[in-house]
């Protein structure tokens, strides 16, 4: 297994490199390119730059003693253009073009050494929240789900909310150059179901994988956030029939999970352990963070501590040890912990000090069963 951290890129992220090299265990970073859209090639010149920047050491840092380097071999993400998932021209690009595009960016990140590329197929939203700084008990905030609030609330002034509660950094999966064509997204969709979705999928896979195995770089998606469909729109990986139907669609060992168990556990039938086990042979990456029920679809994020939520993160941490698991793990969004809250606010989600505690958490889970404890 490697221990990985998300960072969103030099002046685009409040937490640096050199403060997660301080972060017992961490050796990959899981990287993007956040300023481009999906649907768009990404270049070589700039994959090997973003490369090179996570994997060197800088000279300053060697002369202070420094010697601790990353690997960059996780890519989260390389989103899907809503043509894909929609199967016809949509903005302006065709189903065909994005796959292109899309298969040249696949061969320019495996020469440059990226193993595991992570995507998702959400419909318009790649995520939703209703409150990206709910206070919690102890003082620090999390992001936070209201199901009342989304039944209340028309897609477009959800996005202009959760805009407007985001620090001025990217914020992916809700790109202002998308989110700008949110009606005609909206009209897109209104006939499209979920077995549309399904067949939608399988075209892409059936023309990407070829290039995974050829260049021996894993997709990995990621569950639907939240498992469940909203405003109408299909969501088709949200519970474990779905990730089953998902990995039927191509048999190829080259297209896997992302399985993040804290997306997943938030429609509160399904069981991220259970999915953990039935999967681990096509998981290729996954997110373990906890989360907290607090009835009727309403839910929020809380430390990675098992006692602390719904998710049983110790006996998903388990399961992977037992199991001799060698894929990449990260931490997902933690708590907005002291300064974090006031002078140094970060990405919802993606602050230092609670991914920080809760890699320690985890890989003491992992150290414990490896060693028979």
């Amino acid at each position: 297994m490697k221990m990985g951290f998300r960072w969103y890129g030099e002046g685009n992220d409040t937490v640096s490199l050199d403060q997660i090299r301080q972060v017992p265990g961490v050796e990959t970073i899981v990287w993007s390119l956040h300023h481009k859209q999906a649907g768009e090639a990404w270049s070589q010149e700039e994959i090997d730059a973003e490369v090179s920047r996570i994997t060197t050491v800088p000279a300053e840092a060697r002369e202070r003693g420094v010697t601790k380097a990353f690997d960059a071999e996780v890519v989260e993400s390389v989103n899907v253009h809503e043509s894909i998932k929609l199967g016809r021209t949509v903005l302006g690009t065709s189903r065909d073009e994005a796959i292109e595009n899309y298969v040249v960016t696949l061969e320019r990140l495996a020469r440059a050494g990226v193993k595991v590329v992570t995507y998702n197929v959400m419909p318009v939203f790649d995520w939703l929240r209703t409150d990206l700084w709910h206070p919690l008990p102890d003082g620090s905030t999390a992001l936070f789900y209201d199901q009342g609030v989304v039944d209340g609330m028309d897609p477009a002034r959800i996005a202009e909310a959760v805009l407007a509660g985001a620090p001025d950094l990217t914020l992916p999966g809700w790109e202002p150059e998308r989110l700008a064509h949110l009606p005609e997204l909206a009209a897109a969709y209104a006939d499209v179901d979920h077995e549309a979705m399904y067949a939608n999928y399988a075209y892409f896979l059936d023309a990407v994988v070829p290039t995974c195995e050829e260049h021996d770089i894993r997709l990995a998606v990621h569950p639907d956030d939240p498992p469940f469909d909203l405003f109408g729109w299909p969501r088709i990986v949200s519970t474990k029939d779905d990730l089953a139907r998902v990995l039927s669609l191509n048999d190829s060992p080259h297209h896997g999970l992302a399985l993040c168990v804290g997306s997943f556990s938030a429609n509160p039938a399904n069981d991220a352990l259970d999915a953990v086990r039935t999967f681990m042979d096509r998981i290729h990456f996954t997110h373990v963070r906890n989360i907290k029920h607090l009835g009727g679809g309403t839910f929020t994020e809380v430390a990675h501590r098992a006692c602390e939520g719904d998710v049983d993160t110790v006996g998903i941490m388990r399961a992977y040890a037992e199991a001799g698991y060698t894929g990449y793990v990260r931490p997902d969004h933690g708590r907005h912990l002291w300064d974090e809250n006031t002078t140094n606010r970060p990405r919802p989600g993606y602050g230092l000090y609670d991914r920080a505690l809760g890699i320690q958490y985890l890989l003491g889970v992992w150290d414990a069963v490896r060693a028979g404890a």
